[in-house]
């Protein structure tokens, strides 16, 4: 068997049983994660809480990093083994803060859960003039699985899953102009470009870490009813791209296709716990199930509707050159050793 997932080697289904209906519950069903240690950015929102309640139900103790502790305390109230920790993933000093308390306590980590992010946004830069979506749905994973390695490591079996999206079909990487300094910025090709950072960082990851037996994965959720992460999008937008009618509402094509939150949740969960992928990692799934690859290669879409996993997403040079440009974007050295 290929022992890395550089240009999609690996991007073969493994027998789940599963599919695109099934739920984070179905999905785990029978796996016993008592004495677990997890963390879920995002964790008390849409398909994160999701996680977070179908991971403790089965026996995890699950952190939950979050910017409005008192929204998360509600949300999460009644579920067993949370503990709630402040952590906004656009601020690298709010990570870093949260890495370092999580590391004062000793503790392993199995189970590391990078499911937060933002789409839909105007253009905006942090403070280090990094575009939000790549600072926040990219560097924000990098920076804290980078900071949280002593604790993946120490638990002899973790598993870092990274939730991305079909949206990275939408723009391969832009080594050139990530910021968009020079182009006109378009902000699905920015959502893109950072999903597609996301897969790049998952093969490359896993191809250092597995020595550690510390597997990565990235996965497409779905189309998902119900959440937050269209709270920054115009109405006008979704109009344009023929999501909603003129009413402003989804059109039934569309809503025939959307998952609900706990199916959303289902291919987050399968990643985390699956026997399956006992001895795989590096790759992409969607369904509860490792996806194909995908058979075009654009690097562009006007739609979010597709199917499979961009080979460009999971090319061995690109992978390579992003860690190294990761460590220079962020000032933080990443060696897996």
């Amino acid at each position: 068997m290929k022992k890395n997932n550089y240009q999609g080697a690996l991007q073969h289904p493994v027998g789940s049983t599963f599919n695109a209906k099934s739920t984070a519950t179905e999905v785990i069903s029978g796996i016993d994660l008592s004495g677990k240690i997890a963390i879920v950015t995002g964790g008390n929102t849409g398909i994160g809480l999701e996680t977070s309640r179908v991971l403790a139900a089965a026996g995890a103790t699950v952190i939950v990093p979050a910017r409005d502790i008192e929204k998360a305390r509600k949300n999460l109230e009644g579920t067993p083994r949370v503990e709630i920790e402040a952590m906004d993933l656009a601020s690298p000093g709010s990570i870093d803060a949260f890495a370092i308390k999580f590391l004062s306590s000793d503790r392993p980590l199995h189970l590391l859960v990078n499911n937060a992010g933002i789409m839909w946004v105007p253009l905006k830069r942090d403070s280090r003039g990094i575009e939000s979506q790549l600072a926040t749905n990219y560097l924000g994973q990098y920076q804290l699985v980078a900071r949280l390695w002593p604790a993946l490591k120490k638990a002899d079996g973790a598993r870092v899953v990274n939730v991305s999206s079909a949206g990275h079909h939408m723009a391969a990487f832009s080594f050139d102009d990530p910021h968009f300094e020079h182009t006109e910025y378009q902000t699905l090709v920015g959502y893109g470009r950072s999903k597609t950072a996301s897969n790049l960082f998952t093969v490359e990851l896993d191809n250092r870490a597995k020595d550690f037996n510390v597997r990565a994965y990235s996965l497409h959720p779905g189309e998902i009813a119900g959440t937050e992460l269209a709270r920054y999008a115009d109405i006008e937008f979704f109009k344009q791209l023929g999501f909603v009618d003129e009413r402003g509402n989804i059109r039934p094509e569309i809503l025939a296709n959307l998952k609900t939150i706990p199916q959303g949740a289902a291919t987050t969960v399968w990643c985390a716990t699956s026997p399956l992928l006992n001895h795989i990692g590096g790759v992409y799934c969607e369904d509860a199930e490792v996806s194909k690859l995908a058979c075009g290669n654009t690097g562009q879409s006007n739609g979010l509707e597709t199917r499979g996993v961009q080979a460009y997403s999971l090319n061995e040079s690109d992978a390579r050159r992003l860690w190294d440009f990761s460590e220079e974007l962020t000032g933080i050295a990443f060696d897996v050793v």
